[in-house]
């Protein structure tokens, strides 16, 4: 498996948010978590992606548990949190290439209307992101998985905390088709959503936190 986890625990102040969650995604694999508002979904995310540390319990990357390899696991890291990221200052053109270079890729303007492009923002690319509306802001942020994946052999790993939020049904069918691309070519997809979109994925791993201590496949 190439993410795995074993008895995870995260606490916010004194309250237990879970605990004794495991699971393991290969690739190709998605991994959906879904579960009440405030039961530790964001929090699990950032725990996998090696940015918070779990009261309890150990996540491996590749092999290698990531307390001891962080520069690896970011290296092939696609995170995107609830929250966009987005500079106001900045067009939507020039946040996505500053996204795609704090991330150490390569992204000419030509990629990035590309990419801007196929989440229907071509006309919008040179405006201020602060005159975007909610949902344009999040498929500016989202615009990063339309970039070409790196020419590696390396899987790479692809973490959404709510995707799909704040997108009208053809947005939402166009990053659908995204991600289902990304997967067909080995990645390892982690993601929280309160929707009953489904994806195609060589196998979906379901964990409710608000029920489930491990993921089960469906």
């Amino acid at each position: 498996m190439t993410l795995q986890a074993s008895q995870l625990a995260y606490a916010r102040g004194d309250r237990l948010l879970f605990s004794g969650v495991s699971l393991e995604v290969g690739p190709g694999e998605a991994l959906r978590v879904t579960g009440r508002n405030g039961a530790g979904k964001t929090s699990l995310l950032r725990v996998l992606c090696g940015l918070t540390l779990p009261l309890d319990g150990e996540v491996s990357w590749r092999g290698t548990a990531i307390v001891q390899d962080r520069e690896s696991l970011h290296r092939d890291l696609i995170y995107i949190g609830h929250g966009q990221a987005i500079k106001d200052e900045f067009s939507a053109l020039e946040n996505v290439q500053i996204g795609a270079v704090l991330a150490g890729l390569s992204c000419t303007r030509r990629l990035a209307l590309e990419a801007l492009n196929q989440l229907g923002l071509r006309e919008r690319a040179d405006l201020p992101a602060r005159v975007l509306s909610q949902g344009q802001r999040r498929r500016v942020a989202l615009a990063r998985l339309a970039l070409p994946a790196p020419e590696s052999d390396e899987t790479s790993l692809l973490v959404l905390d709510e995707p799909f939020v704040a997108l009208d049904q053809e947005s939402v069918g166009v990053l659908a088709a995204l991600l289902e691309a990304r997967l067909a070519q080995g990645a390892v997809l982690v993601y929280t959503t309160h929707q009953a979109q489904t994806l195609s994925a060589k196998c979906t791993h379901e964990l409710n936190l608000g029920v489930a201590t491990a993921a089960e496949a469906v």
